[in-house]
């Protein structure tokens, strides 16, 4: 993906990240929070539905051992910002993409399955904390935004406007959008009429030549094959759209 971006990418630049800083600034955005995982370590996550939450599938994995976590070591924290969320839910299940396999040291290509849905023990249903559609396949050129929580700004989520979708191999988005350490997860937007919709999640931080860049997951056919999966799970096919 890389090399195919470098011969003939496009150099697309996003606004500077900008905190949420202010409840009028963090208003629409409340739908994202920060997923606190087992004591260690943190990624982001955005509702799709009152109990259920996207995020990277490599966030259910510990780094060191290899061993998926326990899901009740996973707390959503909707819409975090200085201390305190506009809701808090504990995880009752989490979902990995069925071709998703953790591996660290992967290459770019395991970004195409880094999926994961979370289920929460209890939906949040507030009118403040929304959640997000799913939005349409998105191509090489195309504007989008970011509402990531990552290191160094751990309590405040920041948005980043306007990064684009430098090109696409095989799944795998690559973006000019800024992200860092707990950026994991974090929803990617195409915002058209005033409304955001998610069309993918970061997967991993790299570099094009001197940019930094990020790399996202297209939801387009792994979204659908992580519900199947667990419809067929469950038995049922009622899984919220």
């Amino acid at each position: 993906v890389l090399a195919l971006l470098a011969a003939g990418g496009a150099q697309a630049q996003g606004t500077a990240l900008h905190g949420l800083e202010t409840g009028v600034e963090a208003a629409g955005w409340e739908g994202v929070g920060r997923l606190d995982i087992d004591g260690k370590g943190f990624c982001t996550g955005a509702l799709i539905a009152p109990d259920l939450v996207l995020t990277a599938a490599h966030c259910l994995f510990d780094r060191d051992s290899g061993a998926r976590v326990d899901p009740a070591r996973i707390e959503f924290l909707a819409g975090l910002r200085n201390g305190r969320a506009s809701a808090y839910r504990a995880v009752r299940r989490a979902f990995a993409h069925p071709a998703y396999r953790f591996d660290p040291a992967a290459g770019a290509s395991e970004s195409r399955f880094d999926l994961a849905l979370l289920e929460l023990a209890q939906p949040i249903r507030s009118s403040e904390v929304v959640p997000f559609g799913i939005g349409a396949e998105v191509a090489a050129g195309a504007a989008v935004s970011i509402v990531s929580y990552a290191a160094g700004r751990e309590e405040v989520p920041a948005i980043e406007e306007m990064c684009g979708v430098l090109g696409e191999e095989a799944g795998v988005l690559v973006l000019s959008c800024e992200v860092d350490f707990g950026s994991s997860g974090s929803p990617i937007f195409q915002v058209e009429g005033g409304v955001p919709r998610i069309v993918s999640v970061v997967s991993a931080k790299g570099e094009l030549g001197a940019q930094r860049v990020a790399l996202g997951t297209s939801l387009t056919r792994p979204l659908a094959e992580l519900r199947a999966a667990i419809e067929a799970e469950d038995g049922t096919a009622a899984l919220p759209q």
